[in-house]
């Protein structure tokens, strides 16, 4: 990474994501049912998109043990189980709501970090910081913006000295993003909704950096669709605040994004779909290509690129 000024010119401005990630990953015991229900079971619990003041969204396992209208216990605190959807996409609602739901959380749960990961090992201390950027300021991402993993302040350094720009944008990243897509037809995918927002200072940055020209540098798919779901028209970003539930695929006409840094995302994955889209399907399958020929490390602490748009 430490070539990346290198690659870059006097005047991009690199538009990073500041979401912070909390700590999602909760372990909880639903307990034994009076007729026919069985003991006590114990539940994976991944929070992933908050739904109101003491509401998650959440992917649990085993969901098909649930019932609506059960409880789950957290040890100081617990949630009813109150609506149920596929893949075990489930409804939760806390006895506990806003500030002092999260200081329950975030007493009790642990970063959820990937499952290539957590499946060999437990979270330890060294999680809290490593799956964390230096930049990280907006609590409420389930997931690491991964781009934004390897930088440095020596990298920050010398990214100011060669005359490169950056400005902040937040997307809560949740964990519909890395689903993959099983529809046929992309049309038929359905993305889960992610809170995103757009600062008036950071808005002025990005829409004075194109139109003098200057190169909008995604650090990060989130970073980059929060770009494309603020911006009404090509050369143009608004601020405020949303939902977006935005599907790049290729073919899509990019209004802001001049390039972007990014990890090897898997096969049939939305954000596979994205990069394709930016830099074009060929050109990231011989890419990837070479990635796998010389070892490339993949997924969320693996190695990056720097994709510039197709002409």
């Amino acid at each position: 990474m430490l070539d990346l000024p290198d690659l870059l010119r006097a005047g991009d401005l690199l538009v990073f994501n500041d979401t912070r990630v909390i700590p999602a990953a909760l372990v909880g015991t639903r307990a034994a049912r009076a007729l026919g229900g069985g003991g006590d079971v114990s539940c994976e619990i991944n929070l992933h998109k908050r739904a109101g003041p003491d509401r998650w969204r959440a992917f649990i396992r085993p969901a098909k043990r649930l019932k609506i209208g059960d409880s789950i216990a957290f040890g100081t605190f617990s949630a009813e189980v109150i609506e149920k959807g596929p893949g075990g996409d489930t409804l939760l609602a806390f006895d506990l709501s806003g500030a002092v739901l999260d200081e329950a959380i975030a007493a009790t749960g642990v970063p959820p970090l990937p499952p290539y990961i957590a499946r060999k090992r437990s979270v330890d201390a060294a999680d809290v910081e490593d799956y964390q950027t230096l930049f990280a300021r907006e609590d409420g991402s389930v997931a690491a913006p991964t781009a934004g993993l390897h930088f440095t302040e020596r990298l920050f350094d010398a990214l100011a000295a060669r005359g490169v720009e950056r400005c902040d944008v937040t997307l809560h990243v949740g964990a519909g993003t890395f689903l993959p897509v099983k529809a046929e037809d992309t049309a038929d995918h359905r993305m889960h909704g992610e809170w995103c927002t757009v600062s008036e200072q950071a808005a002025n940055a990005i829409n004075t950096a194109r139109l003098q020209g200057r190169r909008v540098i995604a650090v990060g798919t989130t970073a980059l669709r929060t770009l494309e779901s603020l911006a009404p028209e090509i050369g143009r970003i608004e601020s405020g605040s949303r939902d977006t539930e935005i599907f790049i695929t290729p073919g899509y006409d990019f209004r802001i994004t001049d390039a972007l840094l990014t990890n090897f995302h898997l096969p049939r994955s939305t954000l596979f779909m994205l990069v394709s889209a930016l830099a074009g399907l060929e050109t990231m399958q011989r890419a990837y290509a070479h990635a796998i020929e010389n070892g490339y490390r993949f997924y969320s602490y693996g190695d990056t690129s720097l994709l510039e748009r197709a002409r």
